[in-house]
């Protein structure tokens, strides 16, 4: 038998503490008007941990060896991770029939026959897998060596992304064609290929955690698409530093349709491709690797 999950209360100092320790651990802000999904979300969490109040989960969390571990559990619970493949084709047709060409006409007459891909915030998945799907129809990269990295904070989605299963919620924008092309069919719905779930790595990995950003290396090209919503004017800007960091001389950043630089102080020029604007970092800065 399930047990039942009591609704609590929150108070305004209960909110304000698990906001700031989101905050300082993850950039994501929650603003006052946020304090009802929390209390609403978190509810089921005091009843998993047996805890009468959220004056006692902010005692667990401050004094828990394993806090880190708890607030990946709320950010599985708090962040909305609805996506699908093939979304926002208009950027993807400039990824793909604008921007990789350019890429490839640069590397080539450097002879560098690599490409390194991160997405940022990838969910369950379908964002490298629908990268590593465009990729792997461009008769140019046949050979290259090809890294798209996926990563996200939440173990939940990673998980998911690493089976690479999916329903039909995530085929929303697929064609009958790419369905037979890419996946197969499996008795909960259609698992990705092995020819394109080789092309993508995926690992856990927090943003902000700026020790760590070595640890992805140099790339060509950063999606982080609808993330930035979850971010004040702050974190935003922290994001968007270490990502120019992150980017070789030339790099692009592609974000979502929802989201900007726009009153953000960046180095970042924004190019217009035919089918989308996307941000690109200069290309006078080093070829060979990160500024």
């Amino acid at each position: 038998m399930v047990a039942k999950t009591h609704y609590r209360c929150m108070s305004d100092d209960e909110f304000r503490l698990l906001r700031d320790c989101i905050y300082a651990q993850y950039g994501i802000h929650f603003a006052p008007d946020s304090k009802y999904i929390l209390e609403k979300r978190l509810s089921g969490r005091l009843t998993d941990l047996d805890l009468p109040t959220f004056q006692e989960y902010c005692r667990y969390i401050q004094h828990l060896q394993g806090k880190e571990q708890e607030l990946l559990v709320i950010m599985d619970v708090l962040t909305n991770n609805e996506t699908y493949f093939f979304r926002e084709p208009f950027q993807l047709k400039a990824f793909s029939e604008e921007v990789i060409p350019e890429l490839i006409t640069k590397k080539t007459a450097l002879g560098n026959r690599s490409l390194r891909i991160w997405s940022a915030g990838c969910s369950t998945g379908e964002e490298p897998y629908t990268i590593a799907m465009l990729l792997s129809g461009i008769p140019e990269l046949a050979g290259w060596d090809i890294e798209i990295i996926g990563t996200d904070i939440s173990q939940k989605v990673l998980q998911h992304a690493q089976r690479a299963l999916y329903g039909k919620s995530s085929f929303r924008a697929t064609t009958e064609q790419d369905l037979k092309r890419f996946f197969l069919l499996h008795e909960d719905g259609f698992v990705v290929k092995d020819s394109i779930r080789k092309m993508v790595t995926i690992r856990n990995f927090n943003i902000f955690d700026e020790n760590r950003h070595s640890d992805i290396g140099a790339v060509d090209i950063i999606f982080c698409r609808n993330v930035m919503i979850y971010f004040d004017q702050s974190a935003k800007k922290r994001a968007i530093d270490l990502f120019y960091s992150d980017l070789q001389g030339g790099g692009f950043l592609l974000l979502g349709h929802s989201e900007s630089l726009m009153n953000i102080p960046t180095a970042f020029t924004l190019r217009h491709f035919l089918n989308d604007m996307i941000y690109q970092k200069p290309e006078s800065f080093s070829q060979g690797g990160a500024a």
